[in-house]
């Protein structure tokens, strides 16, 4: 009998939906990225996502977030996210946290109950702890480097961490994590040199910089390229 993952199930087989259906993933960043990553996996029939992110929708998430529509403008994140993927799996147990993960918090998080980790937050303290958790709980992690300011979307490629070049993220957290003795690690980086943006923008800066430019086209690519990695990963193909 046909049913929503038909089609999935013609490529992994049965066993591997089985498996999917099975799996719990905790993607850390519900934005341009890891909205992105969670849909894809919601779709494939992950049976249990953990989303975790404290922020709320913004108009200016619209131009890339697939979670930002005028109608969700101002609601939690993680509830728009929660409810989204209910409407395309109403079996997968999703479990949302409305919180910021940092070093101070993130003894909350049982990494053991997770198959696999998508970080897909913007705070290098944020990201490298995630990575250490990780690590320490043996549990496979994929990690987002930059998206923002770029604008060549095929420019993307998986890599390891110590394999990857220009990203200035990516050279950050190369040198973090080996002060740390971390000997590799999955990322998706861009090798593009980052655009400058045209205009400065009117929003407040937090934690950062400068508030980078960004496109519907980059983060979803990047989002849908993790997505694919722990799929496979998972499924060990």
């Amino acid at each position: 009998m046909a049913n929503q993952f038909s089609r999935s199930q013609m490529m992994f087989g049965k066993s591997g939906i089985e498996k999917l259906n099975n799996s719990r993933v905790a993607v850390f960043g519900i934005g341009g990225v890891g909205g992105y990553t969670v849909e894809a996996l919601a779709r494939t029939g992950v049976g249990a996502i953990d989303i975790i992110d404290n922020d709320t929708v913004s108009v200016t998430n619209i131009n890339r977030q697939i979670i930002a529509t005028h109608k969700t403008v101002g609601r939690l994140k993680v509830d728009v996210m929660r409810e989204r993927i209910l409407d395309i799996n109403p079996d997968c147990v999703v479990n949302a946290y409305n919180t910021f993960f940092s070093p101070e918090n993130s003894s909350d998080f049982d990494f053991s109950r997770y198959d696999y980790v998508v970080d897909a937050i913007d705070t290098v303290s944020s990201k490298i702890e995630l990575v250490m958790k990780c690590n320490e709980a043996g549990v496979p992690i994929i990690s987002s480097m930059g998206a923002g300011n770029k604008l060549d979307a095929t420019r993307f490629e998986v890599s390891d961490i110590y394999k990857t070049s220009v990203c200035p993220l990516a050279k950050v957290m190369r040198r973090e994590l080996k002060t740390r003795g971390i000997k590799k690690l999955k990322v998706v980086y861009s090798k593009e040199e980052a655009i400058k943006p045209i205009e400065e923008s009117d929003e407040k800066a937090v934690g950062r910089r400068a508030v980078p430019s960004s496109n519907a086209f980059v983060p979803s690519v990047v989002g849908l390229i993790i997505a694919g990695e722990v799929i496979k990963d998972l499924l060990d193909i």
